[in-house]
């Protein structure tokens, strides 16, 4: 090959002084966040509506002891 097609073929890299980096590491290491980013926000997304309804349920009531007032008390005595 000559060195002009050598040169079209070789893959686009970022030259730096010490070494040079491929720039689909870039694009691999850009994509790998991207996809834990949208599995982070999912997971928190779940974990947050379940506290929601966890929370829900903690206030509704429906647990809570029945509490005798000192008035009722009195009344049903007479």
């Amino acid at each position: 090959m000559s060195p002009g097609n050598q040169q079209f073929f070789s893959q686009p890299r970022l030259n730096l002084i010490p070494f040079t980096i491929p720039l689909s590491c870039f694009l691999q290491a850009g994509t790998v966040s991207i996809l834990i980013l949208l599995i982070a926000q999912k997971a928190t997304s779940e974990a947050l509506v379940s506290l929601g309804e966890a929370s829900e349920e903690l206030f509704r009531g429906d647990r809570l002891p029945v509490l005798s007032f000192p008035e009722d008390h009195k009344l049903n005595q007479d």
